[in-house]
């Protein structure tokens, strides 16, 4: 039976010298039919670790910044504001804003 391990880089030596095999593919050190997993107990996974894919604790996360909209629009600097044409919604087309479209540049 395989038991992956949470093994911190600095500890990976001493982790190989008990046995432990790296699984280059998922990443992770593993151990393979150990009687005795006494030696692996500093890294053997807590039962909830690895669901989700994201091994950074909650505690340590680090989110951005909220940031406050002004309410300005901004624009590069080669924006050229069209002039409205007519009522029609942005995503229909008519007649008269027809030739204004843009065209697929592919």
């Amino acid at each position: 039976m395989r038991i992956n391990l949470k093994v911190p880089f600095a500890e990976k030596d001493q982790a190989k010298k008990l046995g432990a095999r790296w699984d280059a593919a998922r990443k992770i050190w593993y151990v393979e039919q150990q009687a005795d997993m006494a030696p692996f107990a500093n890294w053997s996974p807590v039962a909830h670790d690895g669901i989700g894919g994201d091994e950074t604790p909650p505690q340590k996360k680090l989110s951005a910044p909220r940031q406050q909209g002004s309410g300005k629009v901004h624009v590069g600097a080669d924006y050229v504001e069209q002039p409205k044409v007519c009522d029609c919604l942005p995503w229909d087309s008519c007649q008269k804003c027809a030739p204004m479209l843009l065209k697929n540049i592919c």
